[in-house]
């Protein structure tokens, strides 16, 4: 936590530097931050923050891929003449067991245009997800397994 500070102090202190404070110079400050703390001596060079930043960053593209996907699908249904949709309830087995992981898959999911989290089992083992556009749940099942779940484990081990 304390080396993800400092990049942030790093990231403010080069918009305030360059005297630009935008969000893509802000960015660049911390990417600059970013790789003059990998550098430095000071930092261990087992600290997790190196390896958690880009998993971190790999999970919110691909958020934002989905979320892209799934809006621009979802706009086209409602525009559309002919509906496509084929709704159904899916049970989904979960792999990940922590309650932050299953937290953030559920709200992940919930985010995206069409899905819904309608339940979490007691036992934490199964989300009951709504869909709009499901053709074969096991594909679906798949798609969840190795996206969403996939890299929210990565990014919070």
């Amino acid at each position: 936590m304390r080396v993800f500070l400092l990049n942030l102090i790093l990231a403010i202190s080069w918009s305030a530097l360059t005297g630009n404070a935008t969000l893509v110079n802000f960015c660049f400050g911390f990417f600059l931050g970013y790789l003059a703390l990998r550098v430095s001596p000071k930092i261990p060079e087992g600290t997790k923050y190196f390896q958690r930043l880009p998993r971190l960053i790999r999970l919110a593209s691909f958020f934002l891929q989905e979320l892209v996907v799934s809006s621009l699908r979802a706009a086209y249904e409602v525009l559309s003449p002919k509906l496509q949709s084929r709704p159904l309830v899916v049970r989904i087995p979960l792999e990940v067991t922590d309650q932050t992981q299953i937290f953030i898959l559920a709200n992940l999911i919930s985010l995206t245009p069409g899905t819904v989290v309608l339940e979490i089992t007691q036992d934490n083992s199964e989300l009951l997800v709504h869909t709009m556009f499901v053709d074969d749940p096991d594909i679906f099942r798949e798609e969840i397994h190795q996206g969403f779940e996939k890299r929210v484990r990565e990014a919070f081990s």
